[in-house]
C-alpha cells in the first residue's frame, strides 16, 4: 500500500530529519511506528502524507506518486495528528461533515452518524468543540480523519491524553476499519499498545529505520525469557558446578533465576532441572516470564 525509496528530509539549517528510509508497508496491516522523542516519526508521517517536503527519494501510495499524484494520494490518506486542532466555535457535526467535503466527497449523512457512534460521539455532536474534553477532541481528531472514508489511516500518538475507557473504544474501532481494508499507521509511547495491537514493528531512530519486523518474529528473536524457581531450601550462595549456566540468586537466597534467549531449545533447561535434582537442590515452584515489547525497544535503543 505504501513503498518508501531512498527517503530523506534535510532541513535548512542541516539539521537531517530522515536518513535514507526504505520501508514498505502492507494492505490492510496495523504497523506500529515506534522510536524516542525527536528520532523523525511524526517528519516520516508528514512527509508520507503530503505536509513535509523531502529532500530526496520518493513515496508511493498505492502506486500513485505523493508529489506528481498528490490530490489522488491525498484522498485515499486520513491523518490524526499530534496536536488537537479544531475550529472551537463550530459544532462535532458540522466539522466532521465539512472535512469530508473537503475531498469531494458526496453528503452522506448516515456514514458521519455511524462514525460518531463508533467514537461514542453521538451525542455530542451538536456541540461546540470548545466544550468538549481534550479527549472527546482526540476522537473528533479520529472522525475528521475518517470522513471522507480513506484507505490509509495515520494515528500518531492517538491515545495521548486520554483515558483508559476512551482508549480501548479507539481501539475497537481501529479492529473494525482494518477488517474493511483499512491500512493503519499507529505512533505511540504506549508500547503495550503496539504489543497487543500490531501486525509489524518498525523502529525509527536518529531519523533512520533500525528495524522493521513481525510483531511474533520480534519477541521471539529479540526477547528473553527467566526462568524463575522457587527454592524450598535457601542457598548462601550458587554452587561452583552451576557457574556456567548463568544463574543469578537473590538477597535472600530462596529464588534462583536463568536467563535464556527465547530462540535457545529446551536442551540447557532440562540439563539445568537435571543438575539441580542430582545435586539435592530442590525447588517447589518454576514460572517464566519473557520480555514484554519495551524492554525489546528500549535494548534497542541503548544498542544504536
Amino acid at each position: 500500500m505504501i513503498k518508501i525509496n531512498n527517503l530523506s528530509k534535510q532541513y535548512n539549517n542541516g539539521f537531517k530529519a530522515l536518513s535514507e528510509i526504505q520501508l514498505e508497508i502492507h494492505k490492510g496491516e496495523i504497523f506500529a511506528l515506534l522510536g524516542p522523542n525527536g528520532a523523525g516519526k511524526t517528519t516520516l508521517i508528514n512527509t508520507i502524507c503530503g505536509i513535509v517536503t523531502p529532500t530526496q527519494g520518493s513515496i508511493n501510495v498505492n502506486d500513485y506518486d505523493i508529489i506528481d499524484d498528490y490530490r489522488a494520494t491525498r484522498s485515499m490518506i486520513g491523518l490524526v495528528p499530534q496536536e488537537l486542532t479544531t475550529d472551537a466555535f463550530e459544532t462535532v457535526w458540522n466539522t466532521v461533515s465539512f472535512s469530508r467535503g473537503l475531498f469531494g466527497k458526496a453528503k452522506n449523512d448516515q456514514y458521519i452518524k455511524e462514525i460518531l457512534h463508533d467514537l461514542s460521539l453521538l451525542d455530542k455532536k451538536d456541540n461546540k468543540l470548545m466544550t468538549l474534553s481534550g479527549g472527546m477532541k482526540r476522537r473528533v481528531l479520529i472522525a475528521k480523519a475518517l470522513s471522507h472514508e480513506p484507505q490509509v489511516l495515520f494515528l500518531d500518538e492517538p491515545t495521548a491524553g486520554v483515558d483508559v475507557e476512551l482508549r480501548k473504544d479507539m481501539w475497537k474501532l481501529v479492529h473494525k476499519l482494518r477488517e474493511k481494508g483499512v491500512t493503519i499507521i499507529l505512533t505511540t509511547h504506549y508500547i503495550e499498545e503496539a504489543e497487543q495491537m500490531a501486525d509489524r514493528i518498525g523502529v525509527i531512530n536518529h531519523g533512520r529505520i533500525i528495524l522493521v519486523e513481525e510483531k511474533s518474529k520480534l519477541m521471539k528473536k529479540l526477547g528473553k525469557k527467566k526462568l524463575i524457581l522457587d527454592l524450598k531450601t535457601p542457598l548462601e550462595k550458587i554452587p561452583e558446578k552451576f557457574q556456567h549456566y548463568k544463574l543469578t540468586l537473590n538477597n535472600s537466597g530462596d529464588k534462583l533465576e536463568y536467563q535464556y534467549h527465547a530462540s535457545e531449545t529446551s536442551e540447557e533447561i532440562c540439563n539445568l532441572l537435571d543438575d539441580l535434582r542430582d545435586h539435592n537442590i530442590i525447588y517447589s515452584d518454576l514460572q517464566t516470564k519473557q520480555s514484554s515489547l519495551e524492554e525489546i525497544f528500549v535494548d534497542l535503543v541503548r544498542k544504536q
